[in-house]
Formats: C-alpha cells, sequence, structure tokens
C-alpha cells in the first residue's frame, strides 16, 4: 500500500503573511477571553500598562511577548486566564511633548486646553500602539477588560482610593523638605530620582576660625548653597581637627559662623576631612539639620534660583551663582583650590534634570509602619528569578520618610479636595465618579459652606498613586464584588515587569493593596531583563541604536522575534538583540513548516495501530521532552522549554524518526500496511504534541499548521498533551540510534556512496536489534 498522497499543506514555504490571517482569526474566536462563569482555575496577569509612544522600542516588545507567552502557557494549562492590556496615559511624559511640540508653556496655557492637546496626541498613540500589540501577537483582552489610565472610571477609583486613606488617617498634609525638579516645577518621590555620573569640581573653600584665628579648608561642589551653611562636621577620631571641636567657623564672603562639631558622617577621606552642613543640600544635610536641630535657611526657590538669602546672587540660577560665587571667592583670595571631580547627581528621572531639595506643602501616604508588612509578603511572595526578591527587600530597607503624592502638574488623577477660602476648612469628597476639583463642585458640601467661597485643589495624584492600583481594577474592585472574589481574592495574580521598577511600580502596589484591602496583590512576581544592542549597550536615541520592533517583524516576522526570544533569553538576565539570531530562529519556523508539510502528505489514521519498537522509542523520546517542557514552563522558563523542543525537533524527530520511518511511512516492499499505519500515526502524533508545546511560543505558525491538519478549532482552545501509555521505553537508546545513523551516513559520504544506495559490511548492534528493519529499510543495509 502506499500511504503518501498530495500533501495537505499546499504552500510550500512559511510565509510572514499568514501571522496577519491568524490574527483576524484569532480577534473573531474568544479563546483568549476569560470567562467569569467558568469553574476552571483562575490565573490573572497583571500586564504593565505601557506608556504610549510615537515609537515602541523593541525592547518592550520582547518584554510585553514574554508575557503573552506565559497567558498562552496558562491557558494551556486549563487557567481560566484574564489578561487585559491597558494603557498609562498621565503624568509628565506627554505634558513635555506637548509643550516641545505644539511651542507653549503649560502654566501659561488654558488647562482644559493644554489637557485636549494631551488627550489627542495620547489617543493616535494609542491606536498606534494596540495595533502593534496586536501584530507582536499578544493575546490580551482588548475589549471587554481593556483600561486607560486617564479614563474617568480608572481615575474616579485613584480619587476613592485617596478618600479611604484619608478618612483612615493615612494621608496628611505637611511642609518638609521634598526633591524638587525645577524644570518640571514639581515633588518628586525618592523613587522618581536616578543618580547621574557627571563630571563636576571640588572647589576648597577658607574658612576662619573665630577662637584661634586659623583657616579652615572646607572641600565642596556647591559653593552656592555657601549661604545655607548652619555647621561644619569633622569626624570625631580625624586628629586633625580634635582641637577645634566646638569652636567657631566663621564663612567665607558671608562672615556667618557656624559651630564646628564632631560627628561620624563626616569622611576623613573626602575634600579634607571637613564639611559643611547646608540647608537642603542633601539627603544627609536635611537628616543632620534635623538631629543637630539647625534652623534651615531657603537658599533655592522652585525656579531654581537663588532666593534672597543669598543677598547679591538672588535671582541667578544655580549656575549662574555658582560660577559668580567662585569668582568672587577667588578675588577675596578665598578660594585655594579646585579640583575635577566625578560625582553622583541626583536627577529626575523623566526629564534627567538635577533636583533640588526644597521645604514645601505638600499630602503625604504614610508608609514606614507599613515596611514589616511589606518585607513579610516580599518573602511571601513566589519570584522568577529569585535574585531579584533581594532588591524589593534592598529598597524596603532604604526608605525613611512617608511619599509625598501631590503633583503640581497637568495631565493626572486631581486630588479630591474642596476648600473654603474664608475658614480655611478642607473637604474631601470621592465616590467613584471621576472629579476635577478646579473646575468643578462635589455633589454635596459641608453643612454652612458657600459655593462661592470653595476654591477646589489644582494638583494631581503622582502617576504611581494610579498606576499601582492597576490589579485593583483589573479586578473590579469596589464596582463588582462577585468578579472580584473570583479574580483577586480566589485567583493566582501574577506582576510581570522589568527590574528597574521594582521600586516603583511592585512597591507602591503591595503597598497601596495592603492598606486598601489588607492583603497581598500578588502570588507570584515574574522579572525580565533589558534589551541591550549587540555591543552590549543600553539602547538609547543618543546612541542611534534604538530598533524599532516594526522593522524587525516586517522583514523577518512575529514568530521569529519570539523564538528568537524563548532561544536566546534567560529569565530575568539582560539580554542581546541580534537581527543576525532572528533570522536564524526565522530557519527554525520553516525547518517545522517543511517537517508539517512532508508529514501532510501521508494519509493520517484515526486509531491507534499496533506500534513498533522504532515507533515506541520516538514516543517515549516525546513522553521525556514533553515532561520537561511543561515543567520549564510551569517555572516560566521558556528559554529551556524552547531549547528542548527545538533540539528534539530537529536533532532527533527530523534528523533521525523521519529517516527511518520514510519508507515504512510510504508502505514500500517489505512493509506491512500495519507496518505503516503504525508510522503515519506516529508522525501525526508527534507532530501534533509538538505543536501543542510550542504553542505559547510561536502561536501563528503552530495554529496554521493545527488547523490544516488536525482541527478547526484553534490551536490556543486547547490544553497540553497528555503522556502516551502503553509504550515500551527505549528512549535510553537515543543516543545509540543518532550514534548508528550518524556512523552510516559518515561512512557513505566518504566511500562516495549516495544516501539512499545500499551499503555492506556494517552491522546492527545487539541493542539496536529490535530496530533492525527500519535500519535495513533506511540504509539499504545489505
Amino acid at each position: 500500500m502506499d500511504g503518501s498522497a498530495e500533501p495537505r499543506i499546499k504552500e510550500k514555504r512559511w510565509k510572514i503573511d499568514f501571522e496577519e490571517e491568524m490574527i483576524k482569526k484569532w480577534e473573531s474566536e474568544d479563546w483568549w477571553k476569560f470567562d467569569p462563569n467558568s469553574d476552571r482555575p483562575v490565573f490573572v496577569i497583571d500586564t504593565p500598562p505601557p506608556y504610549p509612544a510615537p515609537v515602541w522600542h523593541i525592547g518592550a516588545a520582547v518584554s510585553y511577548s514574554m508575557q503573552d507567552i506565559i497567558a498562552r502557557i496558562h491557558r494551556m494549562l486549563s487557567y481560566n486566564v484574564l489578561y487585559p492590556i491597558g494603557m498609562d496615559r498621565n503624568g509628565i511624559p506627554i505634558e513635555m511633548y506637548v509643550e516641545k511640540y505644539e511651542n507653549i508653556n503649560m502654566w501659561e496655557h488654558d488647562r482644559t486646553e493644554f489637557e485636549r492637546l494631551c488627550k489627542n496626541y495620547l489617543d493616535q498613540w494609542t491606536e498606534k500602539m494596540r495595533q502593534i500589540m496586536k501584530r507582536l501577537e499578544l493575546s490580551g483582552d482588548y475589549e471587554e477588560n481593556y483600561y486607560q489610565t486617564d479614563w474617568p472610571e480608572y481615575r474616579g477609583l485613584t480619587q476613592l482610593t485617596f478618600k479611604i486613606l484619608w478618612d483612615n488617617g493615612l494621608i496628611y498634609e505637611a511642609e518638609r523638605p521634598n526633591n524638587w525638579c525645577p524644570h518640571c516645577k514639581t515633588t518628586i518621590a525618592d523613587a522618581e530620582i536616578e543618580y547621574k555620573e557627571k563630571d563636576g569640581t571640588l572647589y576648597y573653600l577658607k574658612y576662619k576660625v573665630k577662637e584661634t584665628g586659623e583657616d579652615l579648608i572646607v572641600a565642596t561642589t556647591r559653593p552656592e548653597l555657601l549661604f545655607g551653611c548652619k555647621a561644619i562636621i569633622v569626624h570625631p577620631d580625624d586628629d586633625r581637627y580634635k582641637h577645634l571641636h566646638g569652636k567657631t567657623a566663621i564663612a567665607p564672603l558671608i562672615g556667618r559662623e557656624a559651630p564646628i562639631i564632631p560627628h561620624k558622617e563626616a569622611d576623613p577621606e573626602f575634600g579634607t576631612g571637613a564639611v559643611h552642613i547646608c540647608s537642603f543640600g542633601d539627603v544627609t544635610d536635611v537628616r543632620l539639620f534635623r538631629e543637630l536641630k539647625l534652623e534651615p535657611v531657603r537658599v533655592v526657590d522652585t525656579e531654581g534660583k537663588l532666593t534672597e538669602a543669598a543677598g547679591k546672587y538672588a535671582g541667578m540660577t544655580v549656575k549662574e551663582a555658582r560660577k559668580a560665587i567662585v569668582e568672587d571667592l577667588e578675588k577675596e583670595g578665598l578660594l585655594v583650590d579646585k579640583k575635577p571631580i566625578k560625582h553622583k547627581v541626583p536627577v529626575h528621572e523623566r526629564c534627567k534634570h538635577e533636583i533640588e531639595i526644597i521645604p514645601m506643602k505638600e499630602y503625604y501616604l504614610k508608609q514606614t509602619e507599613f515596611l514589616d508588612t511589606l518585607r513579610k509578603y516580599a518573602e511571601e511572595m513566589e519570584w522568577y528569578p529569585e535574585k531579584y526578591k533581594q532588591h524589593l527587600l534592598n529598597w524596603i530597607n532604604s526608605v525613611t520618610v512617608d511619599w509625598p503624592i501631590s503633583r503640581r502638574r497637568y495631565y493626572g488623577t486631581e486630588l479630591p479636595i474642596w476648600y473654603n477660602k474664608k475658614t480655611g476648612e478642607r473637604f474631601v469628597y470621592a465616590d467613584g465618579k471621576y472629579r476635577k476639583p478646579w473646575k468643578e463642585l462635589p455633589p454635596e458640601l459641608p453643612e454652612g459652606w458657600n459655593p462661592e467661597d470653595v476654591e477646589g485643589e489644582w494638583r494631581t495624584l503622582d502617576t504611581w498613586m494610579d498606576s499601582s492600583i492597576s490589579v485593583l481594577f483589573i479586578t473590579k474592585w469596589m464596582r463588582d464584588e462577585e468578579f472580584f472574589k473570583k479574580t483577586f481574592e480566589n485567583g493566582t495574580k501574577l506582576r510581570p515587569q522589568g527590574y528597574e521598577i521594582i521600586r516603583t511600580w511592585l512597591y507602591y502596589s503591595l503597598l497601596r493593596v495592603h492598606q486598601l484591602t489588607g492583603k497581598r496583590a500578588f502570588e507570584k512576581v515574574f522579572i525580565n531583563g533589558m534589551g541591550l544592542d549587540e555591543q552590549g549597550r543600553k539602547m538609547s536615541k543618543s546612541l542611534g541604536n534604538v530598533i524599532d520592533p516594526f522593522d524587525i517583524i516586517n522583514k523577518y516576522g512575529t514568530d521569529a522575534l519570539r523564538m528568537y526570544i524563548a532561544l536566546e533569553t534567560s529569565i530575568g538576565e539582560n539580554y542581546r538583540i541580534s537581527e543576525q539570531k532572528i533570522q536564524g530562529a526565522g530557519k527554525f519556523l520553516t525547518k517545522l513548516w517543511n517537517i508539517a508539510r512532508f508529514i501532510s502528505m501521508f494519509e493520517p489514521v484515526d486509531e491507534r495501530p499496533e506500534l513498533t519498537p522504532t515507533d515506541e522509542w520516538i514516543l517515549s523520546e516525546l513522553n521525556k521532552v514533553r515532561d520537561k517542557v511543561i515543567n520549564y514552563y510551569k517555572e516560566f522558563d521558556f528559554h529551556n522549554a524552547a531549547l528542548e523542543l527545538r533540539k528534539f525537533t530537529w536533532n532527533v524527530f527530523a534528523d533521525h524518526y523521519i529517516e527511518l520511518v520514510k519508507r515504512r511511512a510510504r508502505g514500500e516492499e517489505g512493509f506491512s500496511e500495519e507496518e505503516s499505519k503504525a508510522a503515519r500515526w506516529t508522525l501525526y502524533e508527534v507532530l501534533r504534541q509538538l505543536l501543542l508545546l510550542f504553542a505559547p511560543i510561536i502561536p501563528a505558525i503552530t495554529d496554521k499548521i493545527w488547523r490544516e491538519l488536525y482541527s478547526e478549532e484553534s490551536i490556543h482552545a486547547q490544553q497540553f498533551p497528555e503522556r502516551i501509555e502503553g509504550i515500551k521505553d527505549y528512549s535510553e537508546l537515543t543516543e545509540k540510534i543518532v550514534e548508528f545513523n550518524s556512523t552510516v551516513w559518515n561512512t557513505k559520504k566518504k566511500k562516495g556512496i549516495k544516501f539512499y544506495e545500499p551499503i555492506s559490511g556494517i552491522e546492527i548492534p545487539e541493542e539496536l536489534e529490535p530496530f533492525r528493519k527500519d535500519l535495513v529499510a533506511t540504509h539499504q543495509l545489505q
């Protein structure tokens, strides 16, 4: 009997166009949807809502593809997966963009009109980003559970959380030193600060000791803060200065007296070992002012200019004042030296401008009293990989003050507060409906308040106040009790994200969810690494090495990119984007297509026939691979899963089993119909299982082949395959089979014998006797 025919897969090659064909099919199906009525266990993915932008980074494409692989894995593990797609649309990035490209100043523009401009740009970019995400084959929910953080529903929930925490005494207003960005004109939290290494100058200033008349040289990088100097500290064990403990130093140029205090905070190795402590110079200065009970002087204002406390230098920018003061110190002989220095400078992570510490009246969320609980949560959560748990613990251990949550910006969620201008009273109101206090009144006012005397708050909340409740929004907290119970309370919740936002998004989410629900936000945390260029450098516009994912997709296809991601990225490790390796991953897709097309030439066999030892060998090897891959998937390790699958598919199944059974599958002379059926059934079964196991990683090609050969229903609506039972395990002979085949092929090559021609003088090892018939037929052994 001839078991072969025309291939049912007509196309000779896998085409990128097929991906878009599959994406369109998926959009009309519902296997990716969360089913609130299902009894299956629930798996919630709190996907990071990306910030819409004109161009997306390939590193982001890789990160979101990883999250999609996780979603697909869990559907095939029988979970009911809630995988919403969201967009983070609040905050400074869009404000800066509108100011730049509309050539306007936010503070001089009508707020309503400015917000309209922000929204217009965001709407354009959001739609483009949604299309990019779909083209990346992300199987998230873009419909029923889609969200945007600037939606009235989302902002309304954020305002409601503010009121709940206010009522519980966890939010308060106070004036205290804050990180201030003069460029963005707003307070920022410690978590929004980056430290950039910059070139600077260490200036050596000449103080005079009042009691002895001797010079005391103090080194500083910021001589403009001289006007805020209230003390000089030296290390208690520094013998150079022991005789000056308790004496008085007179500051150059201004003649102000400052006590010389022994303190362990002074570093004898830095500069001269004598350090002047200035109001709001840095966090150490702030702490020491508080500890030493010194009266601070405000030297820098919110515009980044010196105040009246700086005398003739008032009104100058920090850099202008530094230059002028250094010139005057030199003229007076009060600058004894200056040396170049590399030092770390705090900058705002958003705009990259240097920050100042300025006393401001802001609203704060209590956090220090919750740190022990957050440490406990960090220990309880499952981390993938484990090493990033310490990153969170390190951040928790660094927190010493409460979180300033009010921001002096426009495009964000306003604080839901109204003030009585006559009495100075404050009214906090929120019911879940979004309101703009600066332009509308609440539905009710306290008794005795005249609406004409009411002024609404204009400031917005830190955008992390919005983002940190994403898991509550997607599980419908305070909106759908049954849905919330099913997803948040009874589901397994995963937070996938980059390591660079552990101290912000993950930390704030754990804090806020605990404060609002008394529960831990997540059971599992998946941390992905960062995409670098081929030289190992971070991708940036300045280096000109940013890769647009669309360029890669249009050239090689999404499945090729996803296969590359799985093969090349280990959990939590940085990875180098290599176009050559993406192209290489695409070659495997061609191999898989060719395998499937070859198998499709054979007539399928419905019922499992009696199998030969060769069939049992490949099926037992497949069982081992299946077990390993599913275990890897459960640990979010699709890197090793992909390596295992590729190795088996190419190096074992294609190179050896298919070669061993070609003749038998065709029903050539010497093989019975039952033996031919066994080969054909096994070919289809191995391919079927491989497609199912590969499906989370390369969803388009696997679904295309699946629908051509197995079912009209999507492969993504299936579960992972079960082990094949009732077979003898020959998997321990795999190396022997591979070795024997390779030996025969190499021998033929050396002797100039074609692979399909007979050869004599080769003995089949005793342990391979069960496979004699296939070995003899394949190699034409005489």
